[in-house]
Parts: C-alpha cells; structure tokens; sequence
C-alpha cells in the first residue's frame, strides 16, 4: 500500500458521491485516472488491505435490525460450524477468535423480529447457544491513514 492508496483509503471513508460518474469525480479529486481508481481498489480488495468496497447501511434506519452474536465452537466441529452459520444470508460475515466464544457474527435482518428468529435457527442447526450480543450504543471510529 503506498501513499496514494492511503490518499484513497481516506477519501473514501468521507463518503461517496452520488452522482453519474463517482468513481471518475473522486479520482479527479485524488490526481488519479477513473479506471486507476477502480484498479486500485480491486487490488486493495483482491490483496486483503480492503475486506470489501461497498456501502454502509443504517440497518435500523431503514426498519431492520442487527445484532453482534457468539458461539463456542469445539475445536473439531469448529469448520463444520462456521460453514453452517456463513449460509445464512443474515449473516453478514464471521470470524475467528482467540476466545471461549471462538465464532463471533454479524446478524442483520429486515425487521427486529427476524433477529430472534435467526438465532433460534441457527440454535438448532448447531446444537449450540447463540449469545446474542446488541448494541446498546453506536459509536464511529474514523480510521485516517498517515499519507
């Protein structure tokens, strides 16, 4: 990652624009070509600096919901787990922890209701106890890279 990928990374998380060319307004914004911003971003995506380029929802503000859940995986069902909780089109990702709760998820639903529902499920379909784990308030972290 050089320096005007962190130029990038920055920019980006100020927003973007809504418009018909954003891509080519923030690479104008930047020094940059449109298709050497999109480059750029698919090689900060493919090498694993970026987990993804997308949007960011207000789930609530849109009438859905999410919450952050938990399970304590055995070591030898660990996989099998993981691969049941990642089908789960609720599940917005999952990952690994060095912790009694070794699997820890992102649940988002279309209503506030559906969370619950999700829980029992995915209750069921592992044998294990969702420790269901809501925001109780939301704070933004605004990560700036040094340039």
């Amino acid at each position: 990652m050089d320096d005007k990928d962190k130029q990038i990374i920055n920019a980006l998380q100020d927003g973007f624009p809504i418009c018909d060319a954003p891509y080519r307004q923030v690479a104008a914004e930047l020094g940059l070509t449109e298709q050497d911003l999109i480059t750029r971003l698919k090689v900060l995506v493919d090498n694993g600096v970026l987990t993804r380029f997308g949007p960011l929802y207000n789930a609530e503000q849109m009438g859905g919901a999410l919450t952050l859940a938990a399970v304590k995986a055995p070591k030898e069902r660990f996989d099998e787990i993981s691969e049941i909780i990642n089908r789960f089109p609720e599940v917005a990702h999952n990952y690994a922890r060095n912790h009694e709760l070794n699997i820890w998820f992102v649940i988002a639903t279309e209503t506030p209701e559906q969370i619950q529902q999700t829980i029992r499920t995915i209750e069921r379909q592992t044998g294990l106890n969702v420790y269901n784990m809501p925001k109780k308030k939301e704070y933004f972290v605004n990560l700036k890279l040094e340039a």
